[in-house]
C-alpha cells in the first residue's frame, strides 16, 4: 500500500480496541477502527505453543516430517514448533543453518547432521532410534523435507519397517510459487532441478512441453538464462511463464511473461537467491471435424489399396473426431454400391 511503511517484525498480535502501556494505537486503512498493536518477541510467540495436557497427551514415537520456512522466519506453525521441542533429535540439512531458527524460538533439541552426502550412512542409526520409540524429526535448510531435499529415502525405509511417517504441513516453494502466479493451479507437474545429463534434460523439456498442465521448475540463479535458452526451442517464445524468486524474503520478486521476453530480460541481468519456474501449460486445441469432401477422399484412398468398406470406415474414425456411425453413413452413400460390385466380381 504507497505510502504506509513496512515494518518487519517478530510478530505482531492484532487486539481490536485493547489498549496496553506496550501498546501502539493507529488508523488501520484496512479496518475502520481503532486497533491496538502489541509486539511479541518470537520466544514469547512460542509460548503460545500449547503445552501437552490430557486431551492432547505426548507426541507418539515416529518420524515426523516438519516444514520449516523458505525464507521469512515467521513462517512456522505453532505445531510445528511444539514437535521440534518435543523431539529425542532433530535431523538437520545443514546444522549451522537451523540453528539460527532454533535459536530464534528457543528450541534446545540435539541437532544431528543429515544431508544428501551422509544420509545412508545415518539411516540404520536412525531407524535404530525410532524402534526404541524416540521422536525424530527431520528439516531440510528450507521447505518441506523430501521435496528436492533429503527425506525420501528415510520415509520409505520407516514405511517399509511400519514406523509411523508423520507431515507436518507448511511452507513449500512450489505451492507458494503457483498459488501466486496467475497460472492454472487446477493442474501442474512439479519437476524440480532438471537433470544434469543434457539427454535426460532434453527427454523431460519435451514431456513438460506437451503437457497441458502448468509445469514448475526449480532453477538454480546462476543457470537461469541457460535454462531459458535450453527451454524455449521447446516451449516456444510465446508461452507464458513465471520466475518467482526470494519468495517470502525482503527482495521477493515475480516477473510475468513470455519465455522470449524472459530470455531478453535475463540475458544481461543476474538474478539472486532461489528461483521457482512456472511455465503454462500447453493449450488444447479441439480438432475441426474434416469436411464430407476431405472425408470421402480419404475412404478413396483406402479403399482403392484393397481395404474394406468398413475396415476404411475404422480407420478413418480412429485418426479424426468423427463418430464412426457418421463416417460409416457417409462411406455407404458414396462407396457402398461400387464396393458392393466389387466383393461381387471377386
Amino acid at each position: 500500500m504507497a505510502g504506509i511503511p513496512f515494518l518487519r517484525l517478530p510478530y505482531i498480535s492484532l487486539r481490536a480496541s485493547t489498549f496496553s502501556p506496550l501498546s501502539i494505537l493507529f488508523q488501520s486503512p484496512i479496518i475502520s477502527r481503532t486497533t491496538a498493536v502489541s509486539f511479541c518477541s518470537a520466544s514469547e510467540l512460542s509460548d503460545f505453543v500449547p503445552k501437552d495436557d490430557s486431551k492432547r497427551g505426548p507426541l507418539k514415537s515416529g518420524l515426523y516430517l516438519v516444514a520449516t520456512p523458505i525464507g521469512n522466519l515467521e513462517d512456522i506453525t505453532l505445531r510445528a514448533i511444539r514437535v521440534l521441542r518435543s523431539a529425542d533429535v532433530i535431523l538437520s540439512e545443514d546444522t549451522r543453518h537451523s540453528g539460527k531458527l532454533l535459536q530464534y524460538y528457543n528450541i534446545k533439541a540435539q541437532l544431528l547432521s543429515y544431508h544428501k552426502f551422509n544420509e545412508a550412512q545415518r539411516e540404520q542409526a536412525v531407524l535404530n532410534r525410532l524402534k526404541q520409540g524416540e521422536i525424530v524429526a527431520l528439516i531440510s535448510d528450507a521447505g518441506t523435507p523430501g521435496i528436492s531435499d533429503p527425506g525420501t529415502q528415510l520415509a520409505k525405509m520407516c514405511a517399509k519397517e511400519n514406523i509411523d511417517v508423520i507431515p507436518i504441513p507448511g511452507a513449500c516453494a512450489v505451492v507458494a510459487a503457483l498459488s501466486a502466479s496467475g497460472l492454472e493451479t487446477d493442474e501442474f507437474t512439479f519437476v524440480g532441478f532438471l537433470h544434469k545429463h543434457s539427454g535426460t534434460r532434453k527427454e523431460r523439456l519435451m514431456v513438460s512441453a506437451n503437457e497441458t498442465r502448468t509445469q514448475i521448475f526449480y532453477v538454480p540463479p546462476h543457470k537461469l538464462s541457460q535454462f531459458l535458452e535450453d527451454t524455449t526451442p521447446y516451449f516456444g517464445e510465446s508461452r507464458q511463464c513465471v520466475i518467482a524468486r526470494e519468495i517470502t524474503k525482503l527482495h521477493e520478486e515475480f516477473w510475468r511473461g513470455s519465455l522470449g521476453e524472459a530470455k531478453k530480460e535475463f540475458l544481461l541481468r543476474q538474478p539472486k537467491g532461489e528461483i521457482t519456474l512456472l511455465i503454462g501449460g500447453k493449450e488444447e486445441t479441439k480438432p475441426e471435424n474434416p469436411t464430407d469432401s476431405q472425408l470421402e477422399e480419404e475412404l478413396r484412398v483406402l479403399i482403392s489399396d484393397g481395404h474394406s468398406l468398413s475396415t476404411a470406415v475404422k480407420m478413418v474414425a480412429e485418426r479424426t473426431s468423427m463418430r464412426r456411425k457418421e463416417v460409416y453413413s457417409l462411406a455407404l452413400k458414396k462407396f457402398g454400391k461400387i464396393q458392393v460390385e466389387d466383393e461381387a466380381d471377386e
